[in-house]
């Protein structure tokens, strides 16, 4: 069975920072992409950014420049570094990971984190 959970989620002040980190486990024989994505009351899950195996990212045009997201294939952990946040980032920030397993690949979902931003 494979579990992905994130941590790191809360409240934070409009310029501050926090990291998320999201760890999967189980069988695995290998993770091919990692990402986050957020959603809020209202609105639409989006992509945040998302990480391959081999290091390539894609980020949210609205995050570019103040989030970062890395990730470490030996502890099957990926994790979201969110500087200079803003009330709009204010969401429950869900952790992706694509997972090969013995059988095939299949996505998983984590259990999803609240982050809030304050003005």
């Amino acid at each position: 069975q494979v579990h992905v959970v994130e941590s790191g989620g809360g409240l934070v002040q409009a310029g501050g920072s926090l990291r998320l980190s999201c760890a999967a486990s189980g069988s695995i024989f290998s993770i091919n992409v990692m990402g986050w994505y957020r959603q809020a009351p209202g609105k639409q899950r989006e992509l945040v950014a998302r990480i391959t195996i081999g290091g390539t990212t894609i980020y949210a045009d609205s995050v570019v420049g103040r989030f970062a997201i890395s990730r470490s294939n030996a502890k099957n952990t990926v994790y979201l570094q969110m500087n200079s946040l803003k009330p709009e980032d204010t969401a429950v920030y869900y952790c992706y990971a694509r997972i090969v397993t013995s059988a095939r690949p299949l996505d998983y979902w984590g259990q999803g984190t609240q982050v809030t931003v304050s003005s």
